[in-house]
């Protein structure tokens, strides 16, 4: 954790020598810097990153349906139809985080939840870390929004999810957890 209350996952030792770790920009969303590696040629290079908080994305199953969120992304410029999602606070397990996510942004509570994947995200320059939770059960407990959160929930049919989920306009997260529940036998 970096003290903002969220989980951030630890690095693992380098396999090539780290000679200079250093962080040019710093927000309350992203942290951003560079690590001054020794290649194994002997040379030395920066590699830049942006690290941000660890993420969850929930795959919610109810009488059928799959629940999708509406939303208008400003850093895209578009209005995507995908899978609820959000920070996990310091403390919380993946599970506690999507069922906390779900409750918050679509008024769903869920009976049961599993994990279905984590891993690192755009490793290229990334430290970003999501996991993708499935949950079922849902019961309707009213939503609890952020103030930067303005979405409707949508619904679609289990057998729709595949072709909603990779039409454009979307996103990795969508596609990539309704792909693991599809190949999971979950849809």
């Amino acid at each position: 954790m970096n003290g903002d209350g969220r989980r951030h996952e630890t690095l693992p030792d380098p396999e090539w020598p780290v000679l200079e770790s250093a962080v040019e920009y710093e927000t309350g969303w992203f942290t951003g810097g560079y690590d001054l590696v020794e290649q194994p040629n002997g040379s030395t290079k920066r590699y830049y990153w942006a690290e941000l908080a660890t993420a969850v994305v929930v795959v919610a199953v109810e009488d059928g349906q799959v629940v999708f969120v509406e939303q208008y992304r400003p850093t895209v410029r578009e209005t995507q139809l995908e899978l609820p999602a959000g920070i996990v606070e310091g403390g919380e397990s993946y599970t506690q985080a999507a069922e906390r996510e779900l409750r918050e942004e679509t008024g769903f509570e869920a009976t049961s939840s599993s994990l279905l994947q984590e891993f690192w995200c755009s490793t290229g320059v990334l430290r970003h870390r999501r996991a993708f939770v499935f949950a079922e059960g849902l019961e309707p407990v009213g939503r609890d929004l952020d103030d930067n959160e303005f979405l409707s929930v949508r619904t679609v049919p289990v057998e729709d999810a595949v072709d909603v989920a990779r039409a454009t306009p979307t996103n990795d997260a969508t596609v990539e957890g309704v792909l693991l529940a599809r190949e999971d036998g979950l849809l």
